[in-house]
């Protein structure tokens, strides 16, 4: 993760090349010296393209779990707080929303605003609400009804004060390790919507618009996929092993075991 990290970030420093820069001449070269991931139909350098594209995907997975999680944690909190009608009107919301794939809700999300790279992020946010809510109820419920909390509320603490000093606390292992988690599956979601033509629009430096332009040249240049493929397949691996070693730290039932 942290080598990706870094990638992205000093993207201009490891390449000599500019990711739009069109070279005719070379068209569909094979992995070289000169270009390490060889180039696409234009003569873009594949690899300078796969780094520019790691700023992309991984600013994408970042934003669209702060979205879905800033919204989820505060409907979850809401629905958790206030028991009874308002928690059901809140529930059966979500419950509509987690009827649908993931997938599927943000594909309908894009075609409604528009196929965009702001709008994908807006839409794999939105997708991933239900489930922070859910995550954030439940555990809420289990902490409330603890000692501590029912002393805070004897002592005379205002709601605001026990939710954020004595409830929150208790629960930010579970959100942090799905938050973490969410990250792979919205780097996935975005690159498979741009794969359709619903996400970002060329040129630019997109893993699943890089997937999109080399699968009709699979037999001959096999490397205008292959490598924005990998670069997807080891971000969302490295992202959930992140997120399981989380898990193991933060949860003392595993960590005890």
């Amino acid at each position: 993760m942290l080598v990706l990290l870094l990638a992205a970030v000093l993207a201009p420093v490891l390449t000599a090349y500019d990711s739009d820069a069109i070279s005719p001449l070379d068209a569909y070269s094979p992995p070289s010296a000169d270009h390490l991931m060889g180039t696409d139909k234009f003569g873009r350098d594949v690899f300078t393209r796969v780094l520019f594209g790691g700023r992309i995907s991984l600013t994408v997975g970042v934003i669209a779990t702060i979205i879905g999680g800033g919204i989820g944690l505060l409907l979850g909190m809401i629905a958790s707080y206030f028991v009874g009608v308002i928690d059901e009107i809140i529930m059966r919301f979500l419950d509509i929303m987690l009827a649908f794939p993931d997938i599927l809700l943000s594909m309908a999300i894009v075609a409604l605003l528009g196929p965009s790279m702001p709008n994908v992020i807006i839409a794999v946010g939105l997708s991933y609400v239900a489930g922070f809510a859910r995550i954030m109820r439940g555990s809420v419920l289990s902490v409330k009804a603890q000692d501590h909390v029912l002393a805070a509320h004897a002592l005379g603490c205002r709601p605001a004060a026990v939710m954020w000093r004595h409830i929150m606390p208790n629960i930010m292992a579970p959100l942090i390790v799905y938050g973490t988690l969410s990250v792979a599956s919205a780097i996935l979601a975005a690159a498979g919507l741009s794969f359709l033509g619903l996400g970002a629009q060329p040129p630019t430096p997109e893993w699943g618009i890089m997937l999109s332009d080399g699968r009709e040249t699979l037999n001959r240049a096999w490397w205008v996929s292959l490598f924005p493929g990998l670069a997807i397949l080891i971000t969302t691996l490295s992202i959930n092993f992140l997120g399981d070693g989380l898990r193991i730290a933060l949860d003392p039932r595993v960590r005890s075991r």
